[in-house]
Parts: C-alpha cells; sequence; structure tokens
C-alpha cells in the first residue's frame, strides 16, 4: 500500500504559477504511473496530466496543455506539476494518486488517493 501527500497549493493571481508536489510513502513512487486529478465545487473530478514510472511517457488534459508539466524525480519519491498561466478555471481540489498497469485519463483506474490540495486562481 501506498500513501500520497500533495502539497503546493494556494491562492494565485491569473497568470501566475503554482508547483504542486505528490509524496508518497510506504512504497515507492517508482512502482506507479501517477496521475493527477482536480475537482471544482459541483463538478466531477477531472483528469489533468499523467506520468509513467520511468517518466518517458506524459499525457495532458486539452485544458492544460501547454500549460502544465508533470515531472517525476524518483530518487525523491516525488511527482511535480508544474502550473503556469493559470486561469480562474483551474480553481480546484488538486489529488494525485496511483495507476499500476498504463498511462489512463479515467479516475477509476487509479487505486489510491492522496487528500488533496486547494489552488485557487483569482484576483
Amino acid at each position: 500500500q501506498v500513501q500520497l501527500v500533495e502539497s503546493g497549493g494556494g491562492l494565485v493571481q491569473p497568470g501566475g504559477s503554482l508547483r504542486l508536489s505528490c509524496t508518497a510513502s510506504g512504497r515507492t513512487v517508482s512502482s506507479y504511473t501517477i496521475g493527477w486529478f482536480r475537482q471544482a465545487p459541483g463538478k466531477e473530478r477531472e483528469f489533468v496530466a499523467a506520468i509513467t514510472r520511468s517518466g518517458s511517457t506524459t499525457r495532458y488534459a486539452d485544458s492544460v496543455m501547454g500549460r502544465f508539466t508533470i515531472s517525476r524525480d524518483n530518487a525523491k519519491n516525488t511527482v511535480s506539476l508544474q502550473m503556469n498561466r493559470l486561469k480562474p478555471e483551474d480553481t480546484a481540489v488538486y489529488y494525485c494518486a496511483t495507476d499500476s498497469y498504463g498511462i489512463s485519463t479515467k479516475r477509476t483506474t487509479y487505486e489510491y488517493w492522496g487528500q488533496g490540495t486547494q489552488v485557487t486562481v483569482s484576483s
């Protein structure tokens, strides 16, 4: 079993940047594809980005392509999400999660989840 903890959320103005981190304990993060999802109030949890075990393959939602970058440092047991040019519609709770089988965009494929970190984009 693995425990995930997200950090780095906060309040930022439109056009600003934040860097989220997902740190694992219990098992090494290198055992999994790691995905980031987000959930805004009143909306379903949606896929944001994912990265395979080696970091060789990444996937992004169309809404964040070119603005967000996912990366991993297996030595530090951490996966990061660099978010640039943030928009008010990026406001949500951001979660990281593990995928043992591939690099899915489907929430139901992911097994273990963190508690989330709030990102608020507002002037």
